[in-house]
């Protein structure tokens, strides 16, 4: 009996060792993922740093890494438990296809969604941004929309031109079809010369980005949560 006590007590050590201190599995998930539960059952999901594809990124980069956010989109729309889901984001962009990949699933998601903009939602950050039920954008946040660019070997053939202008199509497509500009507002707005100095395009900052129509109000935190908390009382 008291060899059982011993061995019960040893392990009992050896597992209070081996749990990192102050870190519950909200804690690591919030550590590792960007995410946590918050009250009355939103899940907060945090858009950050540059959005990762197939390729790993520097480990001194911040990133969001897509085979971590689908999977997890996937089980919020499965569970019972969770009733709304709370975007922050704070990004540069990314890959074209992850990103995208990261709007279509949120824009499928069955709950009410919301999605807040804070220090700003760049390139493919956009489509996120507006695949929400509703957005918000912060006074100071900034949206920067831009033609399609590619790393790596380029051919320098019609075939790779043709190419580029699917992919911006498919992300003006997304754009149009989950905010109030129009598809042509939002080419002219990406192909600009006059504001970009070595690129095509335009920064919107709070409020501009509301008159042009891809966000739906100004607001922060406070704003974002209560408008996703009352969606979900009346869904």
């Amino acid at each position: 009996m008291e060899r059982k006590q011993n061995m019960a007590e040893n392990e009992s050590v050896e597992n209070k060792k081996s749990k990192k201190p102050g870190l519950g599995k909200e804690g690591e998930d919030i550590k590792e993922f960007g995410q946590m539960m918050l009250g009355q059952k939103i899940h907060l999901l945090s858009v950050i740093g540059e959005i990762e594809g197939h390729e790993c990124l520097s480990a001194n980069t911040k990133t969001t890494k897509y085979e971590h956010v689908l999977p997890q989109l996937a089980a919020i729309e499965e569970s019972e438990e969770i009733k709304g889901l709370l975007v922050l984001l704070n990004t540069v962009g990314g890959d074209v296809e992850a990103g995208l990949a990261i709007a279509e699933m949120i824009a499928s998601i069955s709950k009410p969604t919301v999605s807040l903009v804070l220090g700003g939602s760049h390139s493919i950050g956009g489509p996120i941004a507006v695949s929400t039920d509703y957005s918000f954008i912060v006074p100071t946040g900034t949206m920067v929309i831009h033609p399609v660019r590619m790393n790596g070997t380029v051919i320098g053939a019609p075939q790779t031109y043709d190419y580029f202008k699917q992919m911006q199509d498919r992300i003006l497509g997304f754009l149009s079809t989950h905010c109030k500009a129009t598809k042509r507002r939002l080419e002219e707005l990406m192909l600009d010369t006059g504001m970009l100095t070595k690129d095509l395009g335009t920064i919107l900052v709070g409020e501009q980005a509301v008159k042009e129509g891809l966000i739906d109000e100004v607001g922060g935190i406070k704003e974002a949560l209560a408008k996703v908390q009352e969606m979900t009382a009346s869904a």
